[in-house]
């Protein structure tokens, strides 16, 4: 009964798929910016809070982080801003001799802006800001799943032909065309929820914002990358075959954008090297990273699993890395090794899905490419989701004399959904 059950883990279903924009294991999952205006108390000028909040069950933004765009409807202009920066300032050479001698944080018309930098002075930081743009997502990390940040934003009106230009009378008025800057998310149009309310005091009063409005930002993985970023390799106590990574799951070597280093060759430092491709070990699937899947043992009572994820990547680390599985049997895990776990339940009481993570200032991080590029754990039935995955009929076989039954003839017979997602940070290159 364990081989049994060992066999219809490995069956694969990828009629569903998060390329597409939709992702089973997160059906809800995405990523929510709050525009409050907060205070109108200034005649010329108010207050906007902006918040972004990663509502993901375990997807991160990762490095270089968020770089919010959107555009003004009006004459707008920031002023100043706590917590986050415009990348550029602008033309304001128009409001020479206005506001008092002090030129405008922003003048453009679609701003960019980004999170400040870990370590900002204290006068420059706003609540829940200076993360570097990167968010974990909800289960890993709850404590910086959110960013936020606030401005001082005017209307001005310019009158080109002389010198009195003034502000107009100020309305509360939405911008438009949010962009989250991260390659695969899309962002809806704003749209008006209820008043944000705000705690004061101990919690005994709360004031609520002016307006909040609420855009909703999802992710597409096609979008996000023409190529997969990893694949699976299986193995098993009764094969002495490895199944490995099919052939080209991520790039094939020679080809456009499939840089490699031979084994034994010394890599190119980084200024030698194009930033938008990584460059991996030379390999017959060319993936920036390999799961390795080892059945150790199978008893009647219970079947044992050992997992290695190997960065094949010479270019980043992968810091805060997380792997995302899929299994009906993920309701039974009794025991795990090195890696922290936290149970999926999309859809209520199936619990089936869990993630699991590395521990903090042990295996959270792994290293580029070389002999400490990867992390391991033996843990207790669990399968996976979307990494490029072997055929089925490569998984290894029973051995002889065994009852065989190929997944081949399980495709028949059961539809388990099942393929590696790796998802992690990309903390900035070591040399």
């Amino acid at each position: 009964m364990g081989i049994i059950i060992i066999i219809l883990a490995l069956i694969v279903l990828s009629s569903i798929s998060l390329s597409y924009g939709y992702d089973p294991l997160d059906p809800y999952g995405n990523v929510t910016i709050s525009w409050d205006f907060i205070d109108q108390s200034n005649p010329d000028t108010y207050d906007i809070r902006v918040s972004i909040f990663n509502m993901q069950q375990y997807r991160h933004v990762e490095v270089p982080g968020w770089k919010l765009e959107w555009t003004w409807n009006k004459s707008e202009v920031i002023w100043d801003m706590r917590g986050a920066e415009a990348v550029e300032q602008g033309d304001c050479s128009w409001f020479k001799g206005s506001g008092g001698g002090q030129l405008p944080h922003c003048c453009m018309k679609q701003p960019v802006i980004i999170d400040l930098l870990p370590g900002t002075p204290y006068n420059m930081q706003y609540s829940n800001c200076c993360k570097g743009g990167v968010l974990s997502s909800m289960n890993q990390d709850p404590s910086k799943y959110l960013s936020a940040f606030r401005m001082s934003v005017g209307n001005f009106h310019v009158n080109r032909q002389g010198s009195n230009n003034s502000f107009d009378k100020l309305n509360l008025t939405m911008p438009s065309h949010f962009n989250l800057g991260i390659p695969g998310y899309t962002c809806g149009d704003p749209f008006l929820v209820p008043p944000t309310r705000f705690p004061a005091d101990n919690r005994r009063r709360w004031t609520q914002a002016l307006e909040t409005w609420n855009i909703t930002c999802t992710y597409s993985q096609s979008q996000a990358s023409r190529a997969p970023k990893c694949c699976v390799s299986l193995s098993a106590f009764y094969n002495t075959t490895i199944v490995n990574c099919p052939r080209c799951s991520c790039g094939c070597q020679g080809l456009g954008g499939a840089k490699c280093v031979k084994s034994g060759d010394k890599p190119p430092t980084v200024l030698q090297l194009p930033t938008s491709h990584p460059l991996v070990t030379c390999s017959q699937h060319m993936c920036p990273i390999r799961v390795h899947w080892h059945v150790k043992q199978s008893y009647k009572e219970y079947w044992r699993v050992k997992i290695t994820i190997t960065n094949l990547n010479f270019l980043k680390n992968y810091s805060d890395w997380n792997l995302v599985v899929q299994h009906p049997n993920l309701k039974s895990v009794t025991q795990l090794f090195s890696f922290n776990y936290h149970p999926l339940t999309p859809y209520g009481n199936i619990n089936d899905t869990g993630m699991f993570w590395g521990i903090k200032f042990y295996n959270d991080m792994i290293l580029t490419s070389g002999e400490q590029g990867n992390a391991q754990t033996e843990i207790i039935s669990f399968n996976g989701d979307e990494c490029v995955m072997p055929l089925p009929d490569d998984y290894p076989t029973l051995p002889n004399g065994a009852n065989i039954i190929t997944a081949a003839t399980f495709l028949n017979l059961s539809l388990l959904f099942f393929s590696f997602l790796f998802l992690a940070l990309l903390a900035p290159p070591l040399f």
